[in-house]
């Protein structure tokens, strides 16, 4: 499923009385990857947490396929066509990574535990399907949290949020290459990182420290 666009029209962000950024405008297409970057405090999480539909922008809209996601049914259709990762896992630290992501995946597509031990693989947990998470390092639960992006297909639209944080280098590089084939296929990923994507040709940057 090809991503439609994503417009991002004169939008601003206040917290706790402090305007983080004003007078946003992006557009975002099928195949696009945007960084977005900037200072700590100038609010890249907080435009995610936006786009994620878990807190309100202070001005301006967004539209995704010509539809507003900030209300009404626009944000419903907008939900069923996003998948967002946090900075935190997200993970429950009682149950095993199969039962995470059995648990997190029902929520919109459910998926069989075959397919479950296949994305595990594939993040390099084979054998550590039935481990629970609290036994786990920071970056295996990382890639517990990570394999739902081999889980939830129908989902053309990426937003992730330091998603590269506590990985080895190996693991960093599969991921690179991971988001940029989603976009070759047609998706739309946005994400914030401290590491630096500068040798990837096709990811651009929005950087908020030059938005006011």
């Amino acid at each position: 499923m090809a991503a439609e666009q994503i417009d991002i029209i004169d939008l601003a962000c206040e917290r706790d009385e402090r305007e983080l950024f004003a007078r946003l405008d992006c557009c975002l297409q099928a195949g696009d990857v945007l960084q977005v970057a900037g200072p700590n405090g100038a609010g890249k999480t907080s435009l995610l947490r936006i786009l994620a539909g878990l807190m309100p922008a202070s001005a301006g809209d967004i539209h995704y396929a010509g539809r507003s996601i900030l209300g009404g049914s626009g944000r419903e259709f907008w939900r069923r066509h996003l998948l967002f990762l946090g900075h935190a896992t997200a993970v429950k630290a009682t149950l095993s990574a199969e039962e995470n992501l059995s648990w997190l995946c029902a929520l919109d597509q459910p998926v069989d535990r075959e397919a479950i031990w296949d994305a595990l693989a594939a993040v390099g947990l084979r054998g550590y399907e039935d481990v629970p998470c609290r036994q786990m390092s920071a970056g295996q639960q990382r890639r517990v949290a990570l394999a739902r992006l081999r889980l939830q297909t129908a989902k053309p639209v990426w937003v992730l949020d330091e998603p590269f944080t506590a990985l080895d280098r190996a693991a960093v590089q599969v991921l690179e290459q991971q988001i940029l084939a989603f976009a070759r296929d047609g998706g739309i990923a946005v994400l914030t990182t401290h590491h630096s994507l500068d040798h990837l040709n096709e990811v651009r940057r929005l950087d908020l420290g030059r938005v006011c």
